[in-house]
């Protein structure tokens, strides 16, 4: 139960091995399940309880984390946007790309789960500097267009009219280069999943509809 209540920096799922490293986000999702499940996920608790990890104590966790058991991929992901901490998202993913030049672990992907307000979050155009040290970028695009997005994604004030903000990172990721991007969308939110699988793939990226996550079974 200890290990429980300790908030994970690092966590694993699947093949992959996960980066919480903020738990602020401009968004408040509908169908967010950081809330329900208050803030654990699988038995690791991810609230951070504004004690966010420097970049240093974030590699750290990892070096000891991937040391433990194979992988296949390191997602920045958690229960927050992590681009709201794009210098800590840098410096861990160059910081691997270090590792992976040397041979200290066998090949992986380094993915980014985002929101796709981070050129807004940044006041920048961050996608070259993502392409730099990121393979893989999965953006939540959600809804077919901006009144239906503000309903599900519910934006914090100065994001209200952040959808064709989404829309154009994910048109600037397609054109950047990256091994895939992916658009995704939530079913069972109101949201028209054919028309946003649509949207998705004008802008050049791949789509997912993922599921609606009620309970942890």
């Amino acid at each position: 139960m200890a290990k429980q209540e300790t908030p994970k920096t690092v966590y694993r799922f699947g093949d992959g091995v996960y980066l919480n490293i903020t738990n602020r986000c401009p968004n408040l999702c509908a169908f967010c399940i950081k809330t329900k499940w208050r803030m654990d996920f699988h038995g690791n608790n991810l609230n951070l309880e504004g004690n966010e990890p420097s970049a240093n104590d974030v590699v750290a966790a990892l070096d000891a984390e991937l040391k433990k058991a194979p992988f296949k991929e390191v997602v920045f992901c958690g229960y927050g946007e992590p681009t709201m901490r794009l210098d800590v998202l840098l410096f861990t993913a160059q910081t691997l790309k270090g590792w992976m030049a040397q041979a200290k672990y066998p090949p992986f992907k380094i993915r980014l789960n985002t929101n796709g307000l981070g050129n807004l979050i940044n006041h920048k155009n961050i996608v070259p500097e993502l392409r730099r040290v990121v393979d893989i970028v999965n953006v939540s695009l959600n809804a077919e267009n901006a009144e239906v997005w503000r309903k599900i994604v519910r934006p914090a004030d100065g994001y209200e009219d952040g959808y064709d903000a989404v829309r154009e990172f994910i048109r600037l990721c397609a054109a950047a280069g990256f091994d895939r991007v992916v658009a995704s969308c939530v079913d069972r939110t109101g949201a028209d999943a054919e028309a946003v699988k649509k949207i998705a793939e004008a802008d050049g990226a791949q789509f997912y509809l993922r599921s609606f996550l009620d309970a942890q079974d």
